[in-house]
Formats: structure tokens, C-alpha cells, sequence
């Protein structure tokens, strides 16, 4: 496997560079996860009517544990003071705005993948976000030990320097979403193994998914922000308004011509 933890002396801009995808260790300690597991797992206890209707079939495990998309736009929940905190934690920022400089804050969610749950065909952010003209980039922060048997992600490094690419279906025995980005000639999906409070940063063209969650105890929990630069000029109506470093929400044109796969086409959900 091509390693792409971050433990060497080249700079995050430079191996961001070369590789999409970064992934950094620990960068959250263990009392920082605990509370944002806390935190979730409480709010679907009491109400999960704020997850996204992904129309999972009765019975699915995403029913009961449905993602979380935005949840920084509902300050008055717990899970959405802790989200927007964690959108703008300086550390984070810090990561980011030595990769791509200057951002705004575009997006987040949480995943929750029980077991049993479906994993995402693999698929390319910025075909959702339509961040115009540089790119998007995900902070994908790990609130639990994730491999292969629960669904850790899985990601293609160099596939960033690819255009985005229009998808095909995807398999819904073992997807979620519907729509799957197939691999250009010779590059093969990379397994990522990461402990709870790793960051993986990936490039918004890079391909990634994930397969099912496999195991019979172990969720695998996720805290995922997206970013735009903040020299964007368009993005998605979905996404609008952007949060500035200091918290303030700004608009940014929406992208209206359906992005790479032309006028007219918008994806089935948000990503």
C-alpha cells in the first residue's frame, strides 16, 4: 500500500501535491472524540428526524442511524455547536489553509455506519460541490478505529490530478448513493486503516468510497468538513452560505450549468 501518512519532512502543501491525500495522526485527542461520539449518538437517541432522508428501505441500518448533513446550520443542537466548532478549530484551519491557503467553510457531516450498514461506491467531491475555479478539499476526521472489515475508507492517490468524471450507476446492494466513478486504467482504491481522532485530507477530485460495514460490533463513525478556497467564485446552491474563518456566513455565485457532466444534471443527493 502506498503510504500516505504524513510523518515526513516534506511540507502538507508538497505531499498534498503529490499524493490528494494526506493522512495525519491524532490529530484530535482521546476526550475530543468521546464527546463528539457522545454528542451523535445522544441526539439520534432523542431525535433522529434531523438525519437525511437517504430513502434507505425499512429495515436498513442507515435508518436508524442516519447521516447527519449541515448540522453546523442548527445551533441550537448540541451536535450542531459541536460541528461548527470543529468546522473553524484552528488546527484544522491551520491544515487546510497550508494546503489550498485562504478557505471557506462549505460543508459538514457525520456518518454513522453501524454494522451491517452499506459502504459508498466511489465517487469525487467536487462533482457535488461544483467549487469553481480551484477545488474543494475534505477534512475527514475518524471517532473510531476504521479499517476494512467496518468500512474505512478507500482511496485512489495520484486520481486528484484526473478532470472529474461523469459517474455511472452504482450497485445499491453495496451503496447507499447511486452514482460510481470508474477508475482510470491502472490505478487501484488503496485501504485505509486510521485510529479514532486521525484526519484524512483529500483533494476534491481525488476518488474515494468505501465498502460495507463487514463487522458485527464495530461502527465506524465519521466528522467530515469540505472546504473551497476562498478565491471560489461558484458553488452549488446546496452549500451556500460559506462560513468565514471567523464564523461569518458568506454567498458565493451559485454554479447553475450542472458542472462536468453537463447543463442540466444535478446528483441525487448531497454528498
Amino acid at each position: 500500500m502506498l503510504n500516505i501518512i504524513h510523518d515526513t519532512e516534506a511540507s502538507l502543501a508538497e505531499e498534498f501535491d503529490r499524493l490528494g491525500v494526506l493522512h495525519i495522526r491524532s490529530m484530535l485527542n482521546p476526550a475530543e472524540v468521546a464527546e463528539i461520539r457522545e454528542a451523535f449518538m445522544n441526539q439520534l437517541a432523542r431525535d433522529r428526524s434531523v438525519g437525511y432522508d437517504d430513502h434507505v428501505p425499512e429495515g436498513d441500518p442507515l435508518e436508524l442511524y442516519p447521516r447527519l448533513v449541515h448540522p453546523h446550520r442548527s445551533p441550537e443542537l448540541e451536535v450542531g455547536r459541536l460541528s461548527r466548532k470543529w468546522m473553524l478549530d484552528p488546527r484544522i484551519m491551520a491544515k487546510v489553509t497550508e494546503i489550498m491557503g485562504p478557505v471557506f467553510g462549505a460543508q459538514s457531516m457525520f456518518y454513522f455506519k453501524p454494522p451491517g450498514a452499506r459502504g459508498q461506491a466511489l465517487h469525487q467531491d467536487n462533482l457535488f460541490l461544483q467549487a469553481h475555479p480551484e477545488t474543494c478539499i475534505a477534512v475527514w476526521i475518524a471517532i473510531d478505529d476504521c479499517d476494512g472489515e467496518n468500512g474505512g475508507l478507500k482511496v485512489v492517490p495520484g486520481s486528484h490530478r484526473y478532470e472529474l468524471v461523469c459517474p455511472d450507476d452504482a450497485d445499491q446492494a453495496e451503496s447507499f448513493t447511486n452514482v460510481e466513478v470508474r477508475l482510470p486504467d491502472g490505478m487501484i482504491a488503496e485501504q485505509t486503516d486510521m485510529s479514532a481522532g486521525d484526519v484524512l485530507l483529500f483533494h476534491g477530485s481525488m476518488v474515494h468510497g468505501s465498502f460495507s460495514n463487514r463487522s458485527n460490533d464495530r461502527f465506524r463513525r465519521s466528522l467530515i468538513f469540505h472546504y473551497v478556497p476562498q478565491t471560489s467564485t461558484e458553488i452549488a446552491r446546496f452549500y451556500n452560505p460559506l462560513l468565514t474563518p471567523g464564523g461569518d456566513e458568506i454567498i458565493v455565485t451559485e454554479a447553475v450549468d450542472g458542472g462536468a457532466c453537463g447543463e442540466g444534471w444535478l446528483p441525487a443527493e448531497p454528498h
